[in-house]
């Protein structure tokens, strides 16, 4: 992006910022690919879709690092410095997710249960929708420093995170109904299997809560 704010204070953080965030949703986004090829017990693909999710991971660590080295504390920005570094750590939450929860079911080469197979791909997808409504709200952020975080720009990116809540909280009822439905084959299951399924759900999960904070972060922003 180049600003009228860029032009005349420096480099502006928002591309990397925006490009961070690309990538954290493209490390999640490998999640449906991967889980698909563990429900049909493809290990091969699973582990070679594992790798491009620790590299995306390992992509995001770099541009995080790179923006927090780039971000000078005398630079002039229209939002406090802090702010932007919690949101980017809100969206390298959502790789970091991504990574942890696919480097646990390929150590273990964990078994999705065939009753709950068509749901847990469902969940896994909803909580990638959750990241990718992240990432849309993030783009709209060139636009929300061009107006000062205020006017119609700043009521789009409302809406936007309105709709990541609410992704947020079916995600939530997913979780709820597959936790249920493992409790009604738990004595089918070996203990541990067990335990680390519901781990499995807890992590992926999580990513859809990383998104939503990523959401609420920008929206705390457009408050000040």
């Amino acid at each position: 992006m180049t600003s009228y704010l860029s032009k005349i204070f420096g480099t502006s953080p928002v591309d990397p910022i925006q490009e961070h965030m690309d990538t954290c949703f493209q490390a999640a986004k490998k999640l449906t690919p991967f889980f698909k090829a563990v429900v049909d017990d493809d290990w091969e693909t699973a582990i070679a879709v594992r790798a491009e999710i620790v590299e995306l991971e390992s992509r995001a660590d770099d541009l995080k690092s790179q923006v927090r080295s780039n971000l000078p504390k005398n630079l002039f920005l229209p939002v406090p410095r802090e702010d932007l570094l919690e949101l980017l750590s809100y969206q390298d939450k959502i790789a970091n997710r991504a990574k942890e929860v696919s480097g646990l079911v390929l150590g273990r080469k964990m078994k999705i249960p065939p009753e709950i197979k068509v749901d847990f791909l469902a969940y896994v997808s909803r909580n990638v929708d959750a990241a990718k409504k992240a990432r849309k709200s993030i783009r709209e952020l060139d636009e929300l420093f061009e107006t000062g975080f205020r006017g119609a720009e700043a009521k789009l990116v409302e809406s936007i995170v309105a709709e990541l809540d609410q992704i947020e909280n079916d995600t939530d009822d997913m979780q709820a109904k597959l936790r249920a439905r493992i409790f009604a084959i738990e004595d089918e299951l070996k203990p541990v299997d067990v335990m680390f399924l519901y781990r499995i759900l807890e992590l992926t999960g999580d990513v859809a809560d990383r998104a939503e904070s990523v959401g609420h972060r920008l929206e705390l922003i457009l408050s000040h």
